[in-house]
């Protein structure tokens, strides 16, 4: 299991080398989200439009290690913009990636930017 979370290290702007072009924004339905590939990484991206904000996160769920936060109901929780697991309900911030239910370890978190109708996600690598 440490190996697999190992890949999904947050990026923060600051550390950013890579803008991966994942999609265009059409490709991804509004208050909902898709899942993308860069190299070994499966990546949830959202279109919190409500918001009108994205987010970009590890697809593993830490909990029982099954790529599915993309599919994941998004909200929020007292101001925070949350994604919850389909399978288990676990929820974690779109912002941080922190465990708001406070049992499971923080996920990988990625920015996001969208230039000229396309989605691009940073990378640290």
């Amino acid at each position: 299991m440490e190996e697999i979370l190992e890949k999904y290290e947050a990026t923060k702007l600051e550390d950013v080398k890579v803008w991966f072009k994942a999609a265009t924004i059409n490709d991804f339905p509004k208050d909902g989200g898709a899942c993308v590939k860069y190299k070994d990484k499966q990546v949830a991206v959202f279109n919190f439009s409500r918001l009108g904000t994205w987010y970009a996160c590890q697809n593993l769920c830490p909990h029982k290690m099954e790529m599915v936060l993309s599919r994941g109901m998004i909200g929020d929780d007292k101001g925070i913009p949350k994604v919850a697991c389909p399978l288990h309900k676990k929820t974690f911030s779109l912002e941080n990636g922190k465990n708001l239910n406070g049992d499971l370890e923080a996920i990988a978190t990625y920015p996001v930017k969208i230039e000229d109708g396309t989605v691009y996600i940073g990378f640290s690598e």
